[in-house]
């Protein structure tokens, strides 16, 4: 968990970097430290899908414990100003978009794949609009269960049997091979990540079709996975249209959800008129 504070509503202070609590009465806690000064308006994101209000979690498959409570209710409460909540991934992909390389791009898709695996479509440097948010780490990739059958034990109650989030995300690799993707060194297993991921953003692109795929997350960010690998593969695979969007790293690194927040307390505020 990463918090840090915008004096100016364009850059960040220190970020401070936490061990995401399991509770979020111990989350709580946590925020309470930084309640010294007074803010204008507090954003936030949290992974997993949020209700229509986006006061609290309905689903997380990685934080049972925040699943339910009215997380934007408690903050507001705890500080005294106003709170926005938004899917972290789809922060993440704001900030890429609206602060990184990219932010003359139209139409951005963005992925990342870390504990979980989330992601968004940017138009307009605006979350593109949608029901209950974007989940393409539900994509299905085996529907016959062919490439590891004993996927479908792994947090089978939250997660559609087959999909990409089952394969390849950092709890799937964990639950796999016994160890964090940053203990996994076996090559093979790599190679094998890379070609799973390009049939992803083959179908993120032949649903979203982005002039630009941003990959972030941990598993691609700390170098475990070769762009030009994925790239290599993405090109036996897809034809949909008759060139490639780039795809390339996030360039925020670890604060891209920090920026998607400046962001869309911009956003907020301006359609507010406060």
């Amino acid at each position: 968990m990463r918090i840090a504070v915008s004096k100016d509503g364009v850059s960040l202070d220190n970020i401070n970097i936490y061990d995401t609590p399991k509770s979020f009465d111990e989350a709580l806690d946590l925020f309470s430290t930084f309640k010294g000064g007074s803010f204008k308006v507090i954003a936030g994101g949290v992974p997993g899908i949020l209700d229509k209000e986006k006061n609290s979690l309905v689903r997380s498959p990685n934080l049972h414990g925040w699943v339910g409570v009215t997380i934007k209710n408690k903050l507001e409460e705890s500080f005294g100003t106003k709170v926005i909540l938004e899917n972290d991934a789809a922060l993440a992909g704001l900030g890429e978009a609206c602060f990184g390389a990219d932010r003359d791009k139209r139409i951005i898709a963005y992925l990342t794949i870390s504990t979980g695996i989330g992601g968004a479509r940017i138009v307009d440097k605006k979350i593109d609009v949608c029901s209950w948010g974007f989940e393409p780490g539900k994509q299905i990739i085996d529907a016959d269960i062919t490439i590891w059958p004993e996927s479908i034990n792994f947090n089978s109650e939250s997660l559609p049997s087959g999909c990409l989030e089952s394969y390849i995300s950092g709890a799937a690799l964990n639950y796999r091979y016994g160890k964090s993707s940053v203990e996994i060194k076996d090559p093979d297993i790599w190679r094998e990540v890379e070609k799973l991921l390009a049939v992803a953003i083959n179908n993120t692109i032949a649903y979203w079709s982005p002039e630009v795929v941003i990959l972030g997350g941990g598993i691609v960010l700390e170098k475990a996975v070769s762009l030009d690998n994925i790239y290599e593969n993405l090109a036996t695979v897809t034809g949909a249209f008759p060139e490639l969007p780039e795809v390339k790293k996030a360039e925020l690194g670890d604060g891209s959800a920090l920026y998607g927040a400046i962001a869309l307390i911009e956003f907020e505020t301006e359609n507010s008129g406060n």
